[in-house]
């Protein structure tokens, strides 16, 4: 078995979006053709009100899809496909926006703050003008799988006989959550070829890798995300206080980046058909 080492790590920088929703943005642009066909990571998380209320209002998106993870709080959310309601601690939208979808996300006041992660995955050229299509979990049906360090919540693929709840998307990712106890380890199998990283939430984490970063086992610390390098199975560590981290993988899709804001696409030319679309409203197409 070989076993993947850490090749980049990336903390994240503040930034504001959507109306002025105060956030961590791990991974942009600059990451984009390293983490295919990841795109985008941010982490939001925050117990004043001001920093999240703004939210997320009505906005476009095409040729990709978003992931949300709440870990605290709640969100109401809607979108062009007549989905809507709000989610809660522990649930999970996954949003294929195809060919194209508008949508808000807006996060409630709750004394325990609004805490968690969106994910976008790039889609394949064959994909992007595909119907758009909403997918959502609650908490209770995110299987949670007890290991002998800790415990997986299986969001979407499967881990440990248990499968998420989240199917039929684009790139079959496997995206786990993860919590060990100080000092323990797991082990876990990721086929060779897919890209894969790590966004530790708290405590820090250590792979097993012998040249973990060019020179030795190294710990990464809240905030922190990890490239792991190919390899057919990852080996991680918690540290003295355990840890809590997500765990991403799927295979690369090697196509062309054209990247608007909120839309990804293959060309130039798609991109601006796009945008051109949204100006003349005839972005929202009648499969969608």
């Amino acid at each position: 078995m070989a076993i993947r080492k850490a090749v980049v790590s990336i903390k994240g920088s503040t930034t504001y979006d959507g109306a002025g929703v105060k956030l961590q943005r791990i991974l942009g642009h600059a990451e984009a053709s390293r983490f295919d066909p990841f795109l985008l990571l941010d982490a939001f998380g925050s117990n004043n009100p001001a920093d999240y209320l703004p939210g997320f209002p009505m906005h476009p998106h095409r040729g990709i899809e978003t992931v949300t993870y709440l870990i605290e709080g709640s969100v109401r959310h809607k979108d062009s496909t007549g989905a809507g309601g709000v989610i809660g601690p522990g649930a999970l939208q996954w949003m294929s926006a195809g060919s194209g979808i508008v949508h808000e996300e807006m996060p409630q006041e709750s004394p325990r703050g609004v805490h968690g992660l969106q994910l976008w995955v790039n889609l394949a050229a064959r994909e992007k003008m595909q119907p758009p299509a909403y997918r959502g979990a609650i908490a209770a049906e995110v299987p949670v799988v007890p290991t002998g360090s800790g415990t997986v919540r299986v969001l979407s693929g499967s881990w440990g006989g248990a499968k998420g709840p989240i199917v039929g998307v684009a790139r079959s990712p496997v995206y786990l959550d993860i919590e060990l106890k100080p000092d323990s380890s797991i082990q876990l199998d990721v086929p060779k070829g897919r890209t894969a990283f790590f966004y530790v939430m708290s405590g820090e984490v250590t792979t097993a890798a012998a040249q973990d970063l060019g020179g030795g086992s190294k710990s990464h610390d809240y905030g922190t995300c990890v490239l792991l390098g190919d390899g057919d199975e990852a080996q991680l560590i918690a540290g003295a206080e355990g840890a809590r981290f997500i765990i991403v993988h799927a295979p690369p899709l090697g196509e062309p980046i054209a990247w608007g804001g909120p839309i990804v696409m293959n060309t130039r030319e798609e991109l601006n058909l796009a945008f051109k679309e949204l100006d003349e409203g005839t972005f929202i197409k009648a499969n969608g």
